[in-house]
């Protein structure tokens, strides 16, 4: 019944009661019995907790050079609404939810937090029936793409705030990104930028779009100064 949850999960349940608990949420389970404790509920708070846990000890172990606050944001990033609806629907759950007719009827299937929250259920279910590291398995899989591209993203986005951090403490003079040249078609255009403070050109860098050139001129401004 589960078979494409199990590929995805790289993973079979011994107890398939738990998956299916997982998925059900307490619309479906109120219309049964409005008492009924059997929804997802219980799941997604112990999924929760387990993620957060093992997040933080992926990014942990993978990114040493990052503080506390590089950390927070980084697991903030991931641990989100958007972030967990989005492994939900890669990882294929919302065929398998089971919602009331209400919920159903007015898109719950496809919403992201209905999705985000039976996702950590997922992970409570999967933690509870096989273990932690069967969860951390899974966690690592699923996450790794995103967390190559957020990685990638807050480099960029640290240094282009560093690069103007470092100089706010000696000069009152702001730092000055210039487009320097577009180039490609519409579709796949190229764009140059420089930034620079008091007419001094520091870095320069090139991007699919005028932010990533300006943060790619960034990093190039902060290696040739060697601020960090």
């Amino acid at each position: 019944m589960y078979e494409r949850v199990f590929e995805k999960l790289k993973y079979t349940f011994n107890d398939a009661g738990l998956l299916e608990q997982a998925f059900t949420h307490s619309s479906y389970a109120h219309e049964r019995s409005p008492d009924s404790p059997e929804h997802n509920e219980r799941l997604e708070f112990l999924g929760d907790a387990v993620l957060e846990v093992l997040i933080s000890e992926l990014l942990y172990k993978r990114f040493p050079d990052y503080d506390e606050g590089q950390l927070t944001k980084f697991r903030a990033g991931l641990v989100c609404e958007a972030s967990l609806a989005k492994a939900g629907h890669e990882t294929g759950i919302e065929e398998y939810l089971r919602l009331g007719r209400g919920e159903e009827s007015t898109g719950g299937r496809h919403r992201d937090a209905l999705l985000a929250d039976a996702m950590e259920a997922v992970v409570g279910a999967l933690f509870l029936d096989g273990g932690l590291e069967r969860a951390r398995a899974f966690i690592h899989d699923c996450f790794d793409g995103e967390i190559r591209r957020q990685s990638d993203s807050l480099e960029q986005f640290d240094n282009k705030t560093f690069l103007q951090e470092s100089f706010q403490k000696n000069s009152k003079i702001p730092l000055n990104y210039v487009i320097t040249d577009e180039s490609g078609p519409d579709h796949n255009k190229r764009f140059t930028a420089k930034v620079r403070h008091n007419g001094k050109i520091l870095g320069a860098g090139s991007g699919r779009s005028k932010k990533e050139a300006e943060q790619n001129a960034a990093a190039e401004a902060v290696k040739k100064l060697g601020l960090r």
